[in-house]
Parts: structure tokens; sequence; C-alpha cells
């Protein structure tokens, strides 16, 4: 049905959790570089997930590359994206993404909160809490536009976050509300 009901295992049996989103960002940590906020489409629900990343140096001649609830290909293009075109270098580092909460994204919009959470790491510089994160990222850097972004940015609003980065031509989707900023992207510059 492609529809996701997220329940929680308490003593008295499973119990719905009535804001998936908000369970989902709980332990999310403060002031530490690695971690953003993107905006999944399940279905029809939108879901508020942490993408985590760490990069640290290595002494091997192969860096390891993990990826746990996004498709590990897929990291390996976007590391490529962020060498070439953006100027990163991600040769001599060993390189770790993780989806808080045990969530698997499989849609192209977590692309950008990805890079983002990954230059994070490699500058050691955290990403403000207020931001959420979503778009395409393609193979020359650009950003491109994905589906859903008024409900992506309602989701968002709605757990108080009041800055969004998103592709620049999903940005007039977005009803304005005063004191949110939506910055619209064309490239990862």
């Amino acid at each position: 049905t492609n529809e996701v009901g997220v329940f929680e295992m308490k003593e008295t049996g499973l119990e719905e959790v009535a804001n998936p989103s908000q369970f989902l960002l709980a332990e999310r940590p403060t002031g530490v570089s690695g971690s953003v906020v993107t905006c999944s489409v399940e279905g029809t629900r939108p879901l508020l997930v942490e993408v985590q990343a760490l990069a640290s140096s290595t002494g091997w001649t192969q860096p390891r590359r993990t990826s746990m609830g996004v498709d590990s290909n897929r990291l390996s293009l976007l590391l490529a994206v962020l060498e070439k075109k953006a100027g990163f270098n991600f040769a001599q580092q060993d390189v770790f993404v993780n989806i808080a909460g045990g969530v698997r994204l499989f849609e192209p919009a977590a692309d950008l909160a990805m890079t983002t959470a990954l230059v994070s790491t490699y500058l050691d510089r955290p990403v403000p809490l207020d931001i959420v994160v979503w778009g395409e990222v393609g193979l020359a850097g650009e950003v491109r536009g994905v589906g859903h972004s008024a409900m992506r940015a309602a989701e968002a609003f709605k757990l108080g976050f009041k800055r969004c980065i998103l592709p620049h031509s999903n940005v007039d989707q977005i009803p304005r509300e005063p004191g949110v900023e939506c910055m619209g992207v064309r490239s990862l510059h």
C-alpha cells in the first residue's frame, strides 16, 4: 500500500506513535557536526528524520564507506560529486552515514541533506538546529526539484523548524509564513 505506520512496543503491547517525526528526532544531539534533519515522504506521510555523517582520517589505502538507512551506491555517488564539483577531498577519509531511528530512505530527496551532513562533519561545523534540508543532487552538482515540498515544509514548520534549504525550483510551492525562511539553491556551491 506504500503507507507507513509507526508503533512503539510498550508493556501493554504495540501503541501507535501519534507524531512519528517528533519521536524520531527526540534524541537528536545539539551542537555536533554531521547531523542534519531532512523530510522524507513515505506514502502520504511526511517524516522528519536525522541524517548523521562521520568522516575521519584513515591510514588505509582504501577508505571505508559505510551506510545504514541509505543506499551505499548513492553515498558513493554523492561523495564523488562533492569531490569533483565542490572541491572536498574524501579520498583519505573513512565515511559513515546513518539515518537515525532505523529508518530507510529510498527517495533521492535525501541527497541534499546527506551532502550537507557530509560537509558539516568534514569541516567539523554543526548545522543550526532550526534548519531542515531536502533536494535531489545531480552528477553536475545541481540541486533538482522533488515532489511534495509544501507537505514537507508544513511538517517541518509544525515541529518548530524556522529555515528550509530546498531546491530553487520548489521554493514557489512553499506558502509564505512569518518568521520562516526558505532558501532555494540551484547547486551545491
